[in-house]
């Protein structure tokens, strides 16, 4: 897509920073009650990882280059290593996350696009088998 001549970021087609840090955020607040992923999240206050994430997803689609700056390569099988991400915690991440995607409001293309992500990226991390 472009706009005036500029190509347009999927980032900047779905509303940019306000849209994923609203998924991020509704996504986080299903984390924060749930028994089975809120203890891979050791901080007392899941801001920091709500930060994180929010900062990744916007670079991810092509948004601010911050999350890098800040942290390097995401290195995402790394840095989930330590916990035992299971094909139930995978289910459950993807239920969070797609109702912060509902609430989103995206259009069902870029809905479709957002989830399709989602979904690969979550198997990707499942590093036990059950």
């Amino acid at each position: 897509m472009t706009d005036q001549g500029r190509e347009v970021s999927y980032y900047d087609e779905i509303g940019g920073h306000a849209t994923i840090a609203k998924i991020v955020h509704v996504f986080y607040e299903g984390v924060a009650a749930d028994p089975v992923l809120r203890p891979m999240y050791p901080e007392a206050d899941l801001g920091p990882a709500e930060e994180r994430f929010t900062l990744f997803l916007e670079q991810y689609w092509g948004g601010p280059t911050t999350y890098s700056e800040q942290r390097g390569h995401p290195r995402l099988r790394m840095r989930h290593a330590p916990f035992e991400v299971t094909p139930e915690a995978r289910d459950r991440w993807l239920g969070h996350f797609r109702t912060g995607l509902d609430a989103a409001g995206l259009t069902p293309e870029q809905d479709a696009r957002f989830w399709t992500y989602a979904q690969h990226a979550a198997q990707f991390m499942v590093n036990t088998p059950s």
